[in-house]
């Protein structure tokens, strides 16, 4: 039986762009339990650690971030769930299989890859490329369906009873039911909103439109919360927001100091590459440790510090200074009342 999909249909021009597209979001499934294993919560590489990362700077949908790591459990069945989606959607659209409704699934996993980490990104703003070029995508292959190379075209052509429905249209493939006049103006809305969407988000996450430019995957911080000082002990939140996502920040050095300025208490890097686990809370599956020749901070990780000393008796009421000096030289500071 002959065809019924020409030589210049769009959907076929758009093979390419199914093969790749897809096996970008099945090759995540393929990553995280056949080459290795990332859904193991007590792995390196646990993809719910990967997650934590995107919560610092999460646009819109922080909120959800936050639930799920600080509850680990559903953040597991979570990220299986999601790897799952991510697996279906990128084999279905690699075979042209109900392609238009895959590709809402593609637009939607961009839409959250864009909002959740479009910040990330240390050379090429990575995670905000493949966030919008994705959502793009998305709606291109909902537009065009698959042409001569797709399941879809092979249920149509063999006059499958699935295909004469009119949801198939909007589902799988072939001519969608809407107006010739109607469907420039579709074409076009879509597209104005999705580039409004690009420059927005740009200028969001990285000043791309005007300001000043800036990328906060380059340099690590941390922000010193919480801070409270008693004659046995001093305590404090870390939170680290910005940085590279792939290592920590090494923490070498916490001080206290008085009001001149002078230490009164000093953890070398020596004492936070060994303290102990009852110094350390933390809130996140991404986690504050002792490394081993520093304290590690993780992006994303959040943690209350409790440091216990017998100079801390004897230090009178007052103003003090918290200090945090990270290996690359960089330091943090946060000031504390004691009482």
């Amino acid at each position: 039986m002959k065809s019924i999909t020409p030589k210049n249909d769009a959907g076929l021009l758009t093979l390419a762009i199914r093969l790749v597209v897809g096996w970008t979001y099945f090759s995540a499934l393929w990553r995280r339990t056949i080459l290795a294993d990332k859904l193991d919560p007590e792995q390196a590489g646990y993809i719910g650690e990967k997650f934590n990362h995107f919560l610092p700077n999460a646009l819109g949908i922080k909120p959800i971030i936050q639930y799920l790591v600080e509850n680990p459990d559903i953040l597991w069945i979570n990220m299986v769930i999601f790897t799952i989606i991510e697996g279906i959607v990128g084999l279905f659209i690699m075979f042209g299989l109900f392609t238009r409704l895959m590709s809402i699934g593609v637009f939607g996993l961009a839409m959250g890859i864009l909002l959740g980490s479009g910040w990330i990104g240390t050379t090429c703003l990575d995670e905000w490329q493949i966030g919008v070029l994705g959502i793009a995508t998305g709606f291109v292959l909902f537009l065009t369906g698959s042409g001569k190379y797709s399941l879809d075209n092979y249920l149509m052509k063999n006059n499958y009873s699935l295909t004469k429905t009119k949801a198939f249209a909007w589902l799988g493939s072939g001519i969608l039911p809407i107006r010739d006049s109607i469907f420039p103006k579709v074409v076009l809305i879509g597209s104005l909103l999705i580039f409004g969407m690009t420059l927005m988000t740009n200028q969001v996450f990285h000043g791309g439109l005007w300001g000043t430019l800036h990328n906060k995957s380059v340099k690590p911080k941390l922000e010193i919360t919480e801070a409270m000082m008693s004659h046995e002990a001093i305590s404090f939140d870390v939170f680290r927001t910005e940085g590279v996502d792939v290592y920590g920040a090494w923490i070498i050095g916490i001080e206290v100091l008085d009001a001149q300025q002078q230490s009164i208490l000093n953890y070398t890097q020596a004492d936070l590459a060994n303290m102990g686990e009852e110094s350390i809370s933390n809130y996140y599956v991404a986690k504050v440790k002792p490394g081993q020749h520093s304290l590690v901070v993780p992006l994303g990780a959040k943690a209350k510090l409790s440091l216990k000393d017998p100079v801390l008796q004897d230090l009178p009421a007052g103003t003090y200074t918290i200090k945090l000096t990270d290996i690359s030289g960089a330091s943090w500071e946060q000031e504390v009342n004691k009482p």
